[in-house]
């Protein structure tokens, strides 16, 4: 592998110029993206369905398809898995990609074809390397190993050719040869399912490799690495592998995580942020200090940004690259060469720069809690606390949720402040219930749950009556349409409701 790295890290920087090349024309890089996509596509039943060899302008291409949401493609998508072909994409799609799923669905799967894997997540990836070499041209990332935490779905065959896991699995079960020696640890234990026996293995094969580089989702990581540092009966990361000098980290925010790995690593390393969903690589971190991911425009997707005060009109504005504007916050509407078709991603993302184009995620389209991957959105929540209610005979006024953080004492929790009208006879009845509902209508949260490893049981705290429109009234918004937000990412709201709950309580 020391032969290798020196030909892969100066492929890495050879790449450079035509990453400054799309990074400096970007709309016109776009333009051949788009028409790429319908030109590929023409024959497909989609794009016989809506035209497109008659489609030659940006603006007739978003006058013709309308805006999709998973639902609106999923009866495509069924077809696909079920191996029928020129459906979305006009080359066989042999894999796709299980995430959490939407109103109706516990999954969803999105597909991944060839063309996606090698211009997209593969492409963008490389394309990250090569600036973090441009940056550190001293460096000896590809000297050792890159530790990938992540496959939480071992992968399915749903007939002999088409197949299914979530994106790390299906990128680490496709990677080139040699992304397979540069990585550890071997497939069989990075695509294991069960977690508890997953972190175990990663840290017996791992602890003794020379890391050089960690990616994968926070708690994950953090929960490997301290269980290394007892293997090794160390006190930091340094002392185990004193070569690591990159953590890329994307998914959930990392924000809450700094500290922590700075204390476990015990040294300066650089991090990275990447924004790399199911449904595509949509952008990266080019350097470690720069506020904001370079937007990835010659990859094979194609972007519009709607406004998130159009989401829900019957007829919704998207803009292009030319006209977005620093600071305002749009969802992500895509293009691709996996099939996805003007398709509403759910994201919300802000441009941080538009010269270069640079992003950050901002949320979600509706109310959430992804903490730790978890991606509990608010009809998840609903249903659970239905089915809660249900279980016990309790009935809920009002709620609102949020995430416990990791700290040295514990690991992650969701936190629900809830105004009961009647209450449960037993509380400790009511979490079981609810926590037993999120599972089974969130196939994120239960991975996340199994075994309490990232997340434990629920905390629930049982409000005084009148709690809530306390808060409201504190912010002026008490009536009328205003609401308390069901979900939050973030713990402002529960902290502030929990200052007046006890500022009335000792009065």
């Amino acid at each position: 592998m020391k032969l290798l790295s020196p030909t892969i890290s100066k492929l890495a920087r050879m790449r450079l110029w035509r990453i400054e090349h799309w990074s400096n024309h970007p709309v016109a890089a776009q333009r051949e993206v788009l028409q790429h996509l319908v030109t590929a596509a023409q024959y497909t039943e989609f794009g016989r369905k809506y035209n497109f060899s008659k489609l030659f302008t940006v603006k007739e291409f978003k006058k013709n398809i309308p805006i999709h949401e998973y639902d609106d493609i999923k009866p495509y998508i069924l077809r696909m898995m079920d191996g029928e072909e020129n459906i979305l994409w006009n080359t066989p799609v042999n894999w796709f990609a299980k995430s959490s799923g939407t109103t109706s669905d516990k999954s969803k799967f999105i597909p991944v074809s060839q063309e996606s894997l090698e211009d997209n997540h593969y492409q963008a990836s490389k394309d990250v390397l090569s600036y973090y070499y441009k940056n550190f041209p001293s460096s000896d990332l590809l000297t050792g190993k890159g530790l990938v935490v992540g496959g939480s779905h071992q992968v399915s065959k749903v007939n002999d050719d088409i197949s299914y896991g979530d994106l790390s699995a299906v990128l680490m079960q496709n990677s080139p040869f040699w992304g397979q020696w540069l990585r550890t640890p071997e497939l069989s234990i990075a695509l294991l399912d069960e977690w508890e026996n997953k972190i175990e293995k990663l840290a017996q094969t791992t602890a003794s490799e020379n890391v050089t580089s960690l990616a994968g989702v926070p708690t994950w990581t953090l929960l490997l690495l301290k269980r290394i540092l007892e293997i090794k009966q160390k006190q930091t990361i340094k002392e185990i592998w004193p070569n690591l000098e990159l953590y890329i980290n994307g998914g959930v925010s990392f924000v809450p995580y700094r500290e922590q790995f700075d204390a476990i690593i015990g040294k300066k390393i650089n991090y990275l942020e990447i924004y790399n969903a199911s449904e595509g690589f949509f952008a990266g971190q080019i350097h470690p200090d720069d506020n904001g991911m370079l937007l990835f425009t010659e990859h094979g997707i194609f972007y519009e940004f709607l406004p998130v005060g159009e989401y829900g009109s019957s007829n919704p504005r998207t803009v292009g690259l030319k006209d977005v504007e620093v600071g305002e916050n749009y969802a992500l509407v895509i293009s691709t060469t996996g099939g996805l078709w003007r398709y509403l991603v759910g994201d919300t993302i802000q441009f941080t720069s538009i010269n270069p184009y640079k992003i950050k995620v901002s949320g979600r389209l509706k109310h959430y809690m992804n903490a730790f991957g978890e991606e509990v959105i608010v009809d998840n929540a609903d249903q659970a606390i239905a089915a809660a209610c249900h279980s016990t005979g309790a009935i809920v006024k009002d709620y609102t949720a949020a995430p416990i953080y990791f700290s040295n004492q514990n690991n992650g929790a969701h936190e629900w402040l809830i105004e009961f009208d009647k209450r449960p006879e037993s509380l400790p009845h009511f979490i079981t219930a609810l926590d037993a509902a999120l599972k089974n209508c969130n196939s994120d949260y239960e991975a996340k749950r199994h075994k309490d490893i990232a997340l434990r049981l629920p905390v629930v705290q049982a409000l005084p009556a009148g709690s809530f429109n306390e808060w409201l009234r504190s912010k002026g918004k008490l009536g009328g349409q205003h609401k308390v937000p069901r979900l939050s990412n973030e713990r402002t709201i529960v902290e502030e409701i929990l200052t007046i709950t006890r500022a009335n309580i000792q009065s």
